[in-house]
């Protein structure tokens, strides 16, 4: 490219870049003068040259007293153009040089100045950072005593549309009650039957190993039995059904927040809490211990599956054991638990999406600690349930 035509008697370029139909000139002039010649169509698509190549060339000799911007030629421009003036002026000022660009146009003008309205706050993070520990430990204790007290709230209010449900005064649609018992129950059979099926044949087979070795393998339907009736058969179903049914149910009520349907109810004078949540409760608490008996069912079918094929077992011999087992206390005490358990992943999914975020990032965050919240309550909630159980001598 020849860059002559752009410079007269007094004036030689020193630099000529070319970016596909883009095209930058420096023009050194008399007194210390530089000219830097825009031409060309600067858009994003075509490529964007770096101001730092027009640095280079400004400080590769004596330092001009002056620098300015010819655009005579320009054809179009984007933001590529505004980042490109923006890194020259920053060039121009970390060396002291005037950098004049009165002759740009009256709206590219207003869009660099715009730019530079707002600097970047580059002490933000550190003195996020330099808080000191005990600082950041309070402010999260204090957050942890927040979220407690709002769910404690969450849960009153949901205790107080219950009430008007058993009064038959709250306010729902039963189409939506159906369609969630749906969705909860049947839905919900394919991976509870596969899951419950793996851990029977699991506990089977951690049993055998041991059992065989004192000649008492029949046992193994009496381990596989009590295990799925007792806890397994509860826990693994509540578990599914949390990283399944409560994180969906966070999702659901996370976006109707995040679009103002939650708020745009209650202005209709409809409680979030009897139109969302009951149906939400009432189906999980009808559906657990159902799914529960179910999962026990499928359970104790993939003990039978070990019992028969690997140990030699007659099904008729580990149907009679099982049965033997088993008693109605231990079968009425893992349903008990299922039913909690479906409580507590309603409460923690519904909450979660009510304290959601006006974000599609929030709504995520929102279902994952949906998740970790009901599993961590699942967890401690059989534990007590161990104490209370051996305390009743069940």
């Amino acid at each position: 490219m020849s860059a002559g035509g752009h410079a007269n008697a007094n004036q030689q370029p020193q630099l000529a870049t070319v970016r596909g139909t883009r095209q930058v000139d420096l023009v050194r002039g008399d007194g210390g003068s530089v000219v830097v010649r825009i031409s060309g169509d600067w858009h994003l698509q075509h490529g964007m040259p770096t101001p730092s190549s027009v640095g280079a060339a400004l400080t590769s000799g004596p330092l001009p007293q002056h620098v300015s911007v010819d655009t005579r030629d320009l054809k179009g421009w984007d933001s590529s153009l505004i980042s490109f003036l923006v890194g020259l002026d920053d060039i121009c000022r970390a060396r002291k040089i005037p950098f004049e660009r009165g002759s740009l146009p009256a709206g590219l003008t207003r869009l660099i100045e715009l730019a530079e309205t707002v600097p970047e706050n580059k002490d933000a993070q550190l003195k996020v950072d330099q808080d000191p520990f005990v600082a950041r430990l309070g402010a999260a204790y204090m957050r942890q005593v927040d979220d407690a007290v709002k769910f404690v709230e969450f849960i009153g209010m949901v205790a107080l549309a219950f009430a008007n449900f058993v009064r038959g005064r709250s306010r729902y649609r039963r189409s939506d009650l159906l369609e969630i018992i749906q969705e909860c129950g049947s839905n919900a059979l394919g991976i509870v039957s596969l899951i419950s099926y793996m851990v029977g044949v699991i506990l089977a087979f951690m049993g055998a190993v041991q059992l065989e070795e004192f000649g008492a393998a029949i046992y193994v339907a009496s381990l596989v039995g009590i295990g799925m009736v007792r806890e397994m058969g509860a826990m693994m179903t509540a578990i599914i059904m949390a990283g399944r049914t409560g994180a969906a149910f966070a999702a659901e009520l996370g976006t109707m927040k995040v679009t103002q349907e939650i708020d745009a109810l209650t202005t209709m004078g409809i409680s979030p809490m009897e139109f969302l949540v009951l149906p939400r409760m009432i189906a999980l608490i009808l559906m657990m211990p159902l799914l529960c008996l179910y999962s026990d069912f499928v359970g104790i079918l993939g003990g039978a599956t070990v019992g028969v094929v690997v140990l030699g077992l007659s099904f008729r011999t580990y149907w009679h054991e099982t049965i033997h087992a088993i008693t109605m206390v231990a079968l009425a005490g893992g349903l008990i638990k299922s039913a909690v358990y479906g409580v507590l992943i309603a409460l923690a999914g519904c909450y979660q999406g009510f304290e959601c975020g006006n974000s599609s990032l929030a709504v995520g965050r929102a279902t994952t600690a949906a998740v970790v919240s009901s599993i961590v309550m699942i967890v401690v909630a059989c534990g007590l349930f161990a104490v209370l159980f051996n305390i009743l001598g069940i």
